[in-house]
């Protein structure tokens, strides 16, 4: 169940309210990061000793996009329970990914790294009720104010939590319902019922308000679904319990079970990221003091929650409210494609490189991520000819490789890969031309870098 599987999460669970500030004082692993220089903007806070406030420090890290004059939102990507996953946020704003997707949107890209210890009850944070909804919007108010944009503060939602993550996203549905855009939930989802047995987790009431927030249940197939005896087993009964509560009241709640995975994230990121682009375009609102737009109820598919078909809604045959809620053809396609093997498609090529540049024999580029499907590497030609591949191979020992390299929370791995590559054997006295290819996770070319 959803207890055991938090518990499991955060080893022995030991609530630490009323230790001293100093004990928390940063120390490894979270005293390691990337440097945040515009425009990338971070604020820490130490922990608290006041009752109902954050027990743990916490990083708020931002992207804001280059050239943005008004935000109209901002992507939150949560990370999990444990020392590995908390340290893992660190680098979760430096996801080329997802700052595609926030830019699209002219979002910011917000990634919190909770300094949980790993034999501490994670529910101190990732329960929104017990400091962490507050030191959020704090952060989200002190990082506006230090990056010029002070709209960061009253902008829209749209959430990304991964396992004690996707407690606390969902928790934040339940409480700021008309702040939040959209919810993804990878192998996690708040408490909606009390249970005596799940003496650790609080549960969440359901506003009628959160019913209008699209959500989407993700989880891998070996986490209860097909796989039933594992450490993770407990996470699918949860999702279960989750979906019919939310879905069985009309909510907009779907269930998108990964073929391959664990509680790993898997490839989920080639699913989560366009829907939730979906998402974003329908309900942001031109000005972010204007409400959210409601999502269009015209083109909704429906689906089994652990089939693999999905039809539009008008055909569905079965119980509407028992069925994973899809709001568009165009989702519902790539739903099919990612519950059945994860390989969602792209047609669309990742965008050229831009700033190409020659120091000795040292080249550097900058480049934006394809939204569909991120970037898994560059190809490096001098004078029309191949070169290099950077990397040879990407690393991700959970799904496609990436050029960033991927850590078990679905961020980038420390420290950051560069976008650089050293000529070893240029011809002596000749002057090369350099040109940089861009290639996503699906095998596209972009048009070459200037040279």
């Amino acid at each position: 169940m959803l207890a055991r599987t938090i518990a499991d999460l955060c080893c022995t669970a030991v609530v630490l309210t009323g230790l001293p500030a100093a004990m928390w004082a940063q120390q490894p692993p979270y005293d390691v990061f990337p440097e945040a220089a515009p425009p990338y903007y971070r604020v820490r806070y130490e922990a608290s000793t006041e009752p109902g406030e954050l027990i743990f420090p916490v990083n708020y890290t931002v992207w804001i996009p280059p050239g943005v004059k008004s935000l109209r939102g901002v992507v939150v990507h949560q990370h999990g329970c444990g020392e590995g996953s908390c340290r893992s946020g660190l680098t979760g704003a430096f996801d080329l990914h997802w700052q595609a997707l926030a830019k699209a949107h002219d979002c910011a890209l917000l990634s919190p790294a909770y300094e949980q210890p790993e034999k501490a009850d994670c529910q101190m944070w990732c329960d929104p009720r017990n400091g962490s909804a507050a030191a959020f919007q704090k952060g989200l108010r002190d990082l506006g104010a230090k990056s010029g944009h002070p709209e960061l503060s009253i902008v829209p939602w749209a959430l990304w939590g991964h396992s004690g993550g996707g407690h606390w996203a969902g928790g934040m549905v339940m409480l700021f319902p008309d702040r939040v855009a959209a919810a993804w939930l990878r192998s996690g989802v708040p408490l909606l019922k009390a249970d005596p047995t799940k003496t650790t987790i609080k549960a969440h009431t359901l506003p009628a308000a959160a019913l209008a927030v699209p959500v989407m249940c993700n989880l891998g197939t070996q986490e209860g679904v097909t796989v039933k005896d594992t450490r993770f087993a407990g996470v699918w009964p949860a999702n279960e319990e989750f979906f019919y509560e939310v879905r069985g009241r009309g909510g907009l709640v779907g269930v998108a079970v990964d073929p391959l995975s664990s509680h790993d994230c898997g490839n989920q990121r080639y699913f989560a990221i366009p829907w939730l682009d979906a998402c974003l375009k329908e309900r942001l609102p031109k000005s972010p003091v204007d409400p959210l737009n409601p999502m269009p109820t015209g083109n909704v598919w429906l689906a089994p929650i652990t089939g693999a078909e999905a039809v539009p809604a008008a055909k569905f045959t079965d119980d509407p409210l028992k069925a994973a809620w899809l709001p568009s053809e165009a989702v519902a396609q790539s739903w099919m494609q990612y519950v059945k093997d994860s390989k969602v498609t792209d047609t669309t090529p990742p965008p050229a490189p831009t700033h190409v540049r020659v120091t000795g024999n040292q080249l550097t580029w900058e480049s934006a991520a394809d939204l569909e499907s991120g970037l898994a590497s560059f190809i490096i030609e001098r004078d029309g000819q191949f070169l290099a591949q950077v990397p040879e191979q990407g690393k991700n020992p959970f799904g496609r490789p990436i050029f960033q390299n991927l850590q078990y929370s679905d961020t980038p791995t420390q420290p950051l890969v560069p976008m650089q590559f050293t000529d070893a054997k240029p011809e002596p006295g000749k002057q090369h031309t350099y040109r940089v290819i861009a290639v996503n996770t699906v095998g596209l070319k972009s048009e070459p870098g200037a040279e």
